[in-house]
């Protein structure tokens, strides 16, 4: 009987790996409450028998001898017969005389009736008036600890079974591999949930602090798991769940802010997506709303009528393509030589939610991004941009504008402008070549995008600054633009810092100045935040233009990190 079990102590059993488990994975408990649960688990009576029979079990099965034939009566009768028909030796005849004694034969008989008997163990039959369900249920026991359990559950309209809704990727149920969506829950902690509803349960869980049993019925599983998605989004807006009357679950919600970067984790729900903060160590994912969701949400609070149009100067109008709209403040500054070809109403229908991104970075020899500076009138665009040609003229250009006004004796073609007959601009402007274009005193002036090309064309970091509404028609493949908003400071430091600046009076004379009013510091704190408000989401980086040295100095190292380190870009610009 001993060598029934020869070879069982040769390599640690289950049984010895039990009994060391816990003080292996003590290390790596994260809390009290972790350690606490392994002691627990591990210390059990019922788990040491159940690994006991496993052990025996297992050995039973490694080490049971199998019959080499079930018929060796027959065969010793089979043997003696052949052998009679023989010349017989000594040796022979010993045979036959030892197959023909009687407790031979009943030995061979006993084994014969041995061997062909089955002494494998037998489960004993399940009961009669046994639920159909029963054998399918599950007791599992998870460990919360200041984390969600990360799912959430629903109640079934028809049957008024609680079901698990959803797992989120990352979070205790997900890591366990043990609880799946659409599995019915039955007790949590030993209370039945049979006929309470979602938030009542969701309250017992909220108060369970430790190890929480569950009893579920699983559900179907889909042949085919859904695979994690490979997507990075931009948020283009704010989004606090604690606010959100739609959101399914609170808790397991997810804020961030304009500008984040969120992995997407899961779609599997077209309404709820699942994502994680790509700067996050966590790996749990939280619940946010779906890019078709949101933006159907944000279009109904959408206003249905256009705010008032601006007055429009019959002067400084032409007819194009559209008559430009000019404020009573474009009369008296330099606000814009230049209006977008596209309408306000163009603006009014972008709805932003999400941008789709990729990792990029610049190679060696390929062109420069277009960097793209907005901001109010006055903010100091153009004190920007000259400082960063005198700091390296090598590396930093700027467009030259195109005009169809006569070129004056000490103007060179080229260096002030490109001088174009007023046909072949319009031309150009019916052929969308112009980012920019206006009318000032009868001439037209504009922004080509071939002066842009020109520009990156010579190794140069193109320096523009346009218009906010026109960016969009800038973010393409080709130009990839970094934006940065130049914002005002507070309304005290441009009283303090601008009292003795002036600004440009004339759209064609840049001799023509003036001091700067309070008027025109509350247009430009009130234009900023027009502007935050309604291009924020295509803003790269926001610069307050405090110092115009410390913002130079900003707006450099800015864009040398462009340059030289990875950073997120659309993904249609990396298909290119």
């Amino acid at each position: 009987m001993p060598a029934l079990f020869t070879g069982a102590g040769t390599e640690p059993g289950l049984y010895e790996l039990l009994a060391v488990l816990p003080s292996q994975l003590q290390p790596h408990a994260q809390s009290p409450e972790d350690t606490s649960f392994l002691s627990n688990m591990f210390n059990q009576r019922s788990l040491h028998s159940l690994v006991k029979i496993h052990e025996t079990l297992q050995c039973y099965e490694d080490n049971t001898p199998v019959p080499v034939l079930q018929t060796a009566e027959t065969l010793a009768l089979d043997l003696a017969d052949e052998l009679q028909n023989k010349p017989l030796t000594g040796e022979a005849k010993e045979l036959i005389k030892l197959l023909s004694r009687p407790h031979i034969k009943s030995l061979l008989a006993v084994h014969d009736t041995v061997a062909q008997k089955s002494y494998d163990p037998e489960l004993p039959p399940l009961p009669d008036d046994l639920d159909d369900e029963e054998d399918s249920v599950k007791i599992i026991r998870l460990v919360k600890n200041k984390e969600p359990l990360g799912a959430t559950i629903k109640k079934d309209e028809r049957t008024g079974a609680i079901l698990v809704a959803r797992i989120m990727r990352g979070g205790a149920a997900d890591r366990s591999g043990l609880i799946h969506v659409g599995d019915e829950l039955r007790e949590v902690n030993g209370i039945p949930v049979d006929g309470k509803k979602p938030e009542e349960i969701i309250l017992i869980l909220s108060q369970s602090q430790g190890a929480i049993t569950f009893k579920i019925v699983p559900g179907v599983k889909d042949d085919l798991p859904s695979k994690d998605p490979k997507m990075f989004v931009r948020a283009l807006f704010d989004y606090n769940p604690v606010g959100d009357k739609a959101i399914p679950c609170k808790e397991a919600g997810m804020s961030f802010q304009r500008g984040d970067i969120l992995q997407v984790m899961s779609k599997d729900d077209a309404t709820w997506w699942q994502a994680r903060l790509n700067s996050d160590t966590n790996p749990r994912a939280g619940l946010i709303p779906s890019k078709q969701f949101q933006e159907r949400r944000l279009t109904l609070r959408r206003p249905t009528t256009l705010p008032p149009p601006q007055k429009i100067s019959s002067r400084r109008s032409f007819g194009l393509r559209r008559s430009f709209r000019l404020s009573r403040r474009d009369k008296k500054t330099n606000k814009s030589m230049y209006e977008c070809k596209k309408s306000d109403q163009y603006d009014t229908a972008d709805v932003p939610t999400y941008e789709e991104v990729a990792s990029y970075r610049r190679q060696n020899g390929a062109r420069h991004r277009l960097v793209v500076l907005v901001g109010p009138t006055g903010v100091g665009l153009n004190e920007l941009k000259r400082k960063l040609l005198i700091s390296d003229p090598q590396h930093f250009g700027v467009t030259v504008p195109h005009t169809s006004r006569p070129k004056r004796n000490q103007e060179t073609d080229g260096v002030e402008y490109h001088f174009i007959s007023k046909h072949l601009f319009e031309t150009d402007i019916q052929n969308n070549k112009f980012i920019e274009h206006g009318e000032y005193k009868g001439n037209l002036y504009g922004t080509n995008l071939d002066s842009i090309r020109s520009v990156l064309s010579k190794n140069k970091v193109c320096l523009l600054d346009i218009q906010p509404h026109t960016v969009k028609h800038l973010r393409t493949a080709e130009f990839k633009p970094f934006v940065v908003f130049v914002k005002p400071p507070s309304l005290e430091r441009l009283r303090e810092t601008r009292k003795n600046a002036k600004v440009i009076s004339g759209r064609d004379d840049k001799t023509s100045t003036k001091a700067f009013t309070e008027e025109d510091f509350q247009e430009m704190i009130s234009g900023g935040q027009m502007m935050e408000n309604q291009y924020g989401h295509l803003f790269e980086k926001v610069l307050v233009n405090d110092d115009l040295t410390t913002a130079s100095n900003e707006l450099l190292a800015a864009l040398k990190k462009v340059e030289s380190e990875p950073h997120w870009v659309p993904v249609s610009w990396t298909h290119s």
